[in-house]
Order: structure tokens, then sequence, then C-alpha cells
């Protein structure tokens, strides 16, 4: 599926994408899935609980570290953190795996490196696409998740979701051994205009 523009308006599509994904191959029992104050993720838990999907499913929200919104700021209260946590869903809140120390190398002195190379190439597919990658990283160095199994990455271009993937995860120090299966939804690539 396809989406003339990327937003939190796909949100539901997306999660749906998802869902259906799930009922349609049993061996897949993980969602990763950007969400940076906790509301996506409460809305996907809530639809695959109405779903009629029985099995168990792990989910993983993956949330901005701490300070990325301003210095000691979290975007995704205590409160919802505990919320998530008590229906089931795991919560990862961590260094980007796709940015990290090397933006604050380039913010201070300039340029780019590898790692923010391989995340604007990874943005040429959209933005909910190198998310997906990124998430699926930090959950699979956080333990959430294992490298041995395909899982379903969610992943957005601001708010909501509009990009479902499944992908072969791996850690962050074997990168390139990560491989994108299918793209489930996505927003066609549109350039912005100046």
């Amino acid at each position: 599926m396809y989406f003339e523009q990327p937003g939190v308006e796909n949100t539901e599509e997306t999660l749906k994408c998802a869902i259906d994904r799930l009922k349609e191959d049993e061996s897949l029992n993980d969602i990763v899935l950007a969400s940076t104050t906790g509301k996506t993720a409460l809305k996907l838990i809530d639809m695959i609980n109405n779903s009629g999907i029985t099995r168990k499913i792990n989910l993983v929200a993956v949330t901005y570290h701490q300070g990325f919104s301003g210095e000691d700021i979290n975007p995704m209260t205590e409160e919802t953190e505990n919320e998530l946590k008590s229906k089931g869903a795991k919560v990862v809140r961590a260094t980007h795996a796709l940015s990290g120390v090397e933006r604050g190398i380039s913010k201070k002195f300039g340029g780019y490196g590898p790692v923010e190379i391989i995340a604007e190439t990874l943005r040429t597919f959209g933005q909910g696409l190198k998310v997906a990658y990124e998430v699926t990283v930090m959950a699979a160095d956080s333990g959430y998740i294992s490298t041995k199994k395909d899982i379903i990455a969610l992943g957005g271009s601001s708010k909501g979701s509009d990009c479902a993937v499944i992908i072969k995860p791996a850690n962050m120090n074997n990168f390139f051994e990560i491989a994108l299966k299918e793209i489930l939804c996505k927003p066609k690539n549109k350039k912005k205009t100046i």
C-alpha cells in the first residue's frame, strides 16, 4: 500500500497493515515501533487486542533518548511508560542508532560521518523506512527482539506511523546484516518543493 503523503493521518492504516500481516503469518510475533510519546504504541495494543489474534505478540515501543527534545526532557511520561509495560509492551529509551554521538560531532564541527550518510541514504526511501531500520537496531541492542527471526517494524515521518516493513534485525555492531524482506506500506516518495 502506498500513501499519497507522509504523516500521522496514515497511522491507523499502517497499524492495520501490520495487524493484517500478523494474521497472515503466525511466525511473525514481534512488532517494533517508534512511539515518541507512547500514543501510537497504546493504539496498536488496543487494535491487536481487538483483532482476534490470540497468540502473544512481543511489542517493543522505541522512544527518543532523554535530552533529544531539550536538556533532561523525556518525551514519554513515566505514567505512559508504566501503562505500556502493564499492557505487556517493552519500552526502549536509547541513543538513536543512526545518529548518536556522530550527530553531536557534526553539529559542533560540521560535515557528515558514515552513520549519518547511511541515515540519509535510507531517507531516500522515506523517513518512515529509515526510522523502521533504526528502531529495529535499537530494540535488538536492548535484547527485546532476536536477530534470528523476522519482525514487523513501524516508523513514521513525524508523528504516528506511515511505514510498515518486515525486516530481519541486526545489532548495531553487525548493522549490514539487517535485511529488508517486505514493504507492507509507506508513503510515495515525494520531494518537498521549495
